[in-house]
């Protein structure tokens, strides 16, 4: 029986490539022991069967980037609990390759109130991170927002321009009735709490809301719980 050794050098061996390049070949997800995918360069590995997946090729490995549809009643900072392999949507087009590693370190990005629900970001890519950040006041969110009440005289116009928050003036919005009782926002920086004071500031009640996109990309249909990547090359 072989001697337990870590499995990168085994594929260095195999392969006759270095161990740099055999870690890199199984942290990307193209080594199988035994016809499992193993993502740990320093498992053990003895008599195994190692062979290389097909397509295996050697490349950088990308952060990772998702798009979450949150729940209503779940806090930003809990929602990379939801984020696993079991969630991932069924509709997800982005054919980026699902690794263990892209499931640590998920930092959410761009506010969303706890009681509302869509559209999160959660990232590892410090690219991804600066953009979101440091351009927040930039990027126009959409938001769909259940409500009920009869709206004050005049107030369509102060949503869209006219009202203040936490002591400040908020900048103009565009703000439109989807239906009787749903009012669509397209709107940038907004705070925690800003769109329920909106509603209640022309007599109406939020009974829910709901973020449909943030810059160029939107929630699409996406089940509630679910999430997809964001594709390399796609922005904000």
């Amino acid at each position: 029986m072989s001697e337990p050794t870590r499995l990168d050098k085994r594929i260095a061996e195999l392969l006759g490539c270095s161990r740099a390049d055999a870690q890199q070949y199984i942290e990307g997800g193209w080594v199988l022991v035994d016809g499992q995918v193993v993502e740990e360069p320093q498992a053990m590995v003895a008599a195994q069967k190692l062979e290389l997946a097909p397509g295996a090729r050697l490349e950088p490995i990308e952060p990772a980037t998702m798009l979450l549809h949150k729940p209503a009643g779940v806090d930003i900072q809990d929602a990379a609990a939801l984020v696993t392999p079991a969630t991932r949507a069924e509709g997800d087009m982005s054919e980026v390759r699902m690794l263990k590693r892209h499931f640590h370190r998920l930092a959410p990005l761009m506010p969303l109130d706890a009681e509302a629900s869509g559209l999160l970001v959660l990232t590892q890519d410090g690219r991804v991170r600066r953009r979101l950040t440091e351009e927040y006041a930039l990027i126009e969110q959409e938001f769909v927002v259940e409500v009920a009440g009869s709206i004050a005289p005049y107030g369509m116009s102060r949503l869209a321009n006219g009202l203040h928050y936490r002591g400040s003036a908020l900048p103009p919005c565009k703000v439109s009735w989807q239906n009787e009782t749903r009012l669509r926002f397209a709107i940038k920086a907004v705070q925690p709490g800003q769109l329920r004071h909106m509603c209640r500031e022309v007599g109406l009640d939020v009974v829910s809301i709901r973020r449909l996109r943030i810059g160029r990309i939107s929630l699409n249909k996406m089940p509630v719980g679910e999430w997809r990547y964001l594709p390399v090359g796609e922005k904000f």
